[in-house]
């Protein structure tokens, strides 16, 4: 990951609604929310969190795909991952034995109906 791309996920995660939002795409798994269920989980307006995931897909950290008429949203782990990667690189100078775990990869899981 370059720096512009690591400023923008950090500027986007830098709100407590669309941390909080992302935070919780990240629990729900591969299989994502519908715009709905995360808009329950959130107790935010549809417009705010419209404005929300917008500002999270132009930082690639979350992804949706339309299904007939809901719109399902999902965290893009590569990117929070690359992310974590960037932050920690150079952790500890480099040492083996140092640094945070593994990155996420959820198991794959089938479609959510």
């Amino acid at each position: 990951m370059e720096t512009p791309a690591a400023l923008s996920a950090l500027s986007a995660l830098s709100h407590d609604s669309r941390l909080a939002a992302f935070r919780r795409l990240v629990q729900a798994g591969p299989a994502g929310l519908s715009v709905g269920e995360l808009r329950e989980h959130l107790d935010l307006p549809p417009a705010t969190l419209s404005a929300h995931l917008n500002v999270l897909r132009a930082a690639a950290l979350v992804e949706d795909q339309r299904e007939g008429r809901v719109i399902r949203v999902r965290a893009n782990y590569g990117q929070m991952n690359a992310l974590l990667a960037y932050l920690t690189e150079n952790c500890c100078a480099g040492a083996d034995d140092c640094g945070p775990a593994s990155s996420c990869t959820p198991k794959k899981t089938g479609a959510r109906k």
